[in-house]
């Protein structure tokens, strides 16, 4: 039988509508945004329907309502069709939906707690104090050494999320982004891409918020997974409770190794990954990665009906 991974999307991933078609069709996923809304006691089924864009962008709310919302599609794909995948991995925020897929965590204590997360990294630095960006094009080596230069220079500034080849963020104080930018640029990368985001996610400025979920999870029940979850942080698989529990609070201030761990995967066997979730980011990184592997992504009824043709 040929590995498959289940991947699933991070913050970013979002859209007006994201998730509907699934509750329409599948009561699973119906039930999950029920669950969300009496867990979280107002309706993010309702901000991830109607939205406002606006309101979907902040972080607090982003981050359960694209939890929600690939959850709910997980359980209508689950239902459509019956696959075994020998592992799982989300992209940042997506681990937490690997985890409920995988048993480690509830369904309510992941989105009540991706809640808070999304709070803790709002109040863990000011508006206006930090950012991200993306440099396409550069080596990591060299790219690290700049951020270490500026951030000798009083501007921090580092290394964030190593997506693919040729696409890694950098996180920090906005000076610090923007120096690090234009050396980058100077330096042979192609572009420096700004990203909209409300504050310098993955560095060492959101160790504040590191601290305070790393309370909010120690009252939380985490199971043994069912399936190895490749974390972010080691890009290696993990299962047990304690390893779990450390991957989630490190992930808030450390980077995320996305392209390791996609490799990782690649050099297990897996030759097919099915994204689950909003959008098609998680797609497009890995096909940047190794364009020998097989990608589909599942998001909305046509989606669906795409793969069930294909596996078929």
């Amino acid at each position: 039988m040929e590995k498959i991974a289940f991947v699933f999307p991070g913050q970013a991933a979002q859209y007006v509508g994201m998730g509907k078609e699934a509750q329409e069709q599948n009561q699973g996923a119906r039930e999950i945004f029920e669950r969300a809304d009496k867990a979280l006691g107002f309706s993010i089924s309702k901000i991830c329907f109607e939205g406002p864009e606006e309101q979907l962008r902040l972080t607090k709310i982003t981050q359960p309502a694209i939890l929600t919302a690939t959850v709910a599609i997980y359980e209508w794909v689950k239902a459509e069709l019956k696959l075994q995948p020998t592992f799982m991995a989300g992209h940042s925020l997506g681990e937490y939906a690997a985890l409920v897929a995988t048993h480690a965590l509830t369904f309510e204590d992941a989105v009540t707690t991706v809640y808070a997360r999304g709070c803790y990294m709002d109040e863990a630095v000011p508006a206006g104090i930090g950012t991200m960006s993306a440099i396409i094009a550069l080596d990591k080596d060299k790219l690290e050494e700049l951020c270490k230069q500026v951030t000798a220079e009083g501007y921090l500034v580092e290394l964030a999320n190593q997506n693919s080849p040729g696409q890694i963020v950098i996180s920090g104080t906005i000076k610090g982004v923007a120096l690090v930018g234009e050396r980058a640029v100077e330096a042979g990368a192609k572009r420096a891409i700004p990203l909209n985001v409300s504050g310098p996610f993955h560095s060492s400025l959101m160790k504040p918020a590191a601290e305070k979920l790393k309370q909010k999870l120690s009252g939380v029940n985490i199971s043994q997974a069912s399936i190895p979850v490749v974390a972010n942080t080691v890009a290696a698989p993990i299962v047990n409770p304690k390893d779990i529990f450390d991957a989630l609070v490190d992930q808030v201030a450390s980077p995320v190794l996305w392209e390791d761990s996609v490799r990782y995967m690649i050099d297990q066997g897996v030759k097919t990954f099915i994204e689950i979730g909003p959008g098609t980011v998680i797609a497009g990184l890995i096909r940047k990665i190794d364009k020998t592997a097989i990608i589909h992504s599942v998001q909305d009824l046509e989606s669906l009906n795409n793969l069930k043709t294909v596996l078929v």
